[in-house]
């Protein structure tokens, strides 16, 4: 039996994961729909997929507005036979003091790791229910399980993204839509900026590459589950905070000296990969 082909809409496509997820997405895909604000860097990624013999499609949108995501709505209504997958990848954050964010960055992190997942999978959900089978992935992150200092605002966004993850899910348990949480750890992108990566060489934290994110996403694509955490031992961390938080607490404590070293004031607004 051949593995099924999906016709997807991936967000935050110009991105580093958004990228790397793209290009590996796109040979399990009918067509690929590549949503983000940035043309060029969509453009030049849908070239790529379609040289080496993938269909994408390139949908430009600013996802915290009602506009940007009535224009995915009917970019994904123009699909034929209708989407069957839908990856809310995009997302924004800064490694920052909380006191030293602005009400501006807060807000953003909240519309575009949190509203904008929610507003447009409301969005796509007639269509995706309109499938013999569809699935959601929301790609969160191992700090929507473990509050971390200097991620504050970040970690109760995908704290957020992770609970409307796992509602949706058992409100859809006995229909064809199947709502997975991935959950990757610190990963090289732009986003995760010079201050993060330096506190993880310091603390000894392993940094993933894009690429090895847009695997283990295909892999759960094709193995498919509820969640799916990455790293070790990140991935043990998250689920002891969950049962045992002052264990965390203490150890989180004896490194805050260093992680308030590395935190800096918010100089220039990251604005994410929408």
């Amino acid at each position: 039996m051949s593995a099924p082909r999906f016709r997807a809409v991936l967000t935050g496509a110009a991105g580093g994961i958004g990228r790397a997820a793209a290009v590996r997405l796109a040979p399990l895909c009918e067509t690929l729909l590549l949503v983000g604000r940035h043309g060029a860097t969509l453009a030049a990624l849908q070239e790529e997929i379609e040289r080496a013999g993938g269909k994408a499609g390139v949908v430009i949108a600013d996802l915290t507005s009602a506009a940007g995501r009535t224009t995915v709505l009917r970019a994904a209504e123009a699909v034929p036979g209708g989407i069957d997958l839908l990856v809310n990848n995009a997302g924004a954050g800064e490694f920052a003091w909380f006191a030293d964010q602005d009400e501006a960055m807060l807000e953003r992190i909240v519309q575009v790791n949190v509203l904008a997942p929610m507003q447009l999978t409301r969005l796509l959900l007639p269509t995706l229910l309109a499938q013999p089978a569809a699935r959601i992935v929301n790609v969160g992150s191992i700090l929507g399980y473990l509050g971390y200092p200097g991620n504050a605002a970040y970690c109760a966004s995908k704290f957020a993204l992770r609970g409307f993850s796992e509602a949706l899910r058992r409100e859809l348990a006995d229909g064809p839509v199947r709502v997975t949480y991935f959950a990757p750890r610190a990963t090289r992108t732009a986003m995760n900026g010079a201050a993060l990566c330096a506190l993880n060489a310091a603390l000894g934290v392993a940094m993933d590459e894009p690429v090895a994110v847009a695997e283990a996403l295909v892999d759960l694509l094709r193995r498919p589950a509820a969640e799916r955490l990455l790293g070790m031992p990140e991935r043990l961390f998250a689920r002891l905070n969950q049962i045992l938080p002052g264990v965390v607490d203490r150890a989180l404590r004896r490194q805050l000296p260093i992680i308030r070293r590395h935190a800096r004031p918010l100089q220039v607004p990251n604005g994410g990969k929408p």
